[in-house]
């Protein structure tokens, strides 16, 4: 697979008044950038999603596997960013090379919405229109309890854009003794887990089976359709799973866990997998 450079995260300042009981001032305040990025396949354009500029490739190659638009690394042929495009869109579009003999149905690819920042399924027409192509999820690990406890504090230490603006989301996978593996920031945090996966996608590696997916917030559908297409059989977050994501979750064979905060969490599905 070919792969033409990736811009590195960037931060901007905004001038602002501070408050304080009743005291104000005037300062500048970091703050995280948010730009849209268009995916385009064979030049044809299939989704628009809005996005920390950081690890663009990334985000792309986790995006096509887990919305199921490739079922395997092997299908990427080249990704760059589009030299076509004109100020300020440089590094705002990313163009999609599938490798040779890969055919894709564009028309039925084609999301046609923009994918907010905070949450990506809410733009589709319907549930209706999200299908996982996966098998149920293996159940041949467990992972103890003491080692989920510590994963929001490893996580939290590891995010370096967040400590300074405060107002990013976080995707980190861990192995089964909580060492980390891999973090990504972003606005949005399917687009984080989607740079997770995408950072093994474009190793042509398949993300590791006997892993923790820890995000922080809450967890979505999307979210956790985005972790079974990946293959992640344990997934925790910091705040709560909607309804969708529950049923989502059991459907597949996920353990799924929320309100993981120091020594606490409640297990939504697949308990058996938490040895204690």
């Amino acid at each position: 697979m070919t792969l033409l450079r990736q811009r590195q995260a960037r931060v901007e300042t905004r001038a602002i008044w501070r408050v304080r009981a009743a005291e104000k001032t005037l300062a500048d305040d970091s703050v995280t950038v948010e730009e849209p990025l268009e995916i385009r396949i064979a030049e044809e354009s299939v989704a628009v999603i809005m996005r920390t500029p950081c690890h663009d490739f990334e985000l792309v190659a986790g995006f096509l596997r887990t919305e199921g638009l490739i079922d395997s690394p092997s299908q990427l042929g080249a990704i760059s960013y589009c030299t076509a495009a004109e100020p300020p869109n440089e590094e705002n579009i990313v163009e999609v090379k599938l490798a040779a003999g890969v055919e894709s149905d564009l028309e039925g690819l084609r999301r046609n919405f923009y994918a907010s920042s905070s949450c990506g399924v809410c733009g589709k027409a319907s549930i209706e229109a999200i299908s996982c192509q996966a098998p149920v999820l293996a159940g041949d690990f467990t992972v103890a309890v003491e080692t989920l406890y510590g994963l929001n504090d490893r996580m939290r230490q590891a995010q370096d854009v967040f400590e300074q603006t405060g107002s990013l989301h976080a995707a980190a996978l861990f192995d089964r003794a909580g060492e980390l593996l891999v973090l990504r920031e972003d606005v949005g945090r399917h687009n984080a887990v989607d740079k997770v996966v995408g950072y093994y996608t474009l190793r042509n590696e398949p993300v590791p089976k006997k892993s923790v997916l820890m995000v922080s917030g809450r967890t979505s559908f999307e979210i956790v359709q985005k972790a079974w297409m990946a293959g992640i059989a344990v997934m925790a977050a910091v705040s709560a799973p909607s309804s969708l994501a529950v049923d989502l979750a059991r459907e597949s064979g996920m353990t799924l866990l929320g309100f993981l905060r120091g020594r606490s969490f409640n297990a939504y599905a697949g308990e058996e997998r938490i040895s204690f």
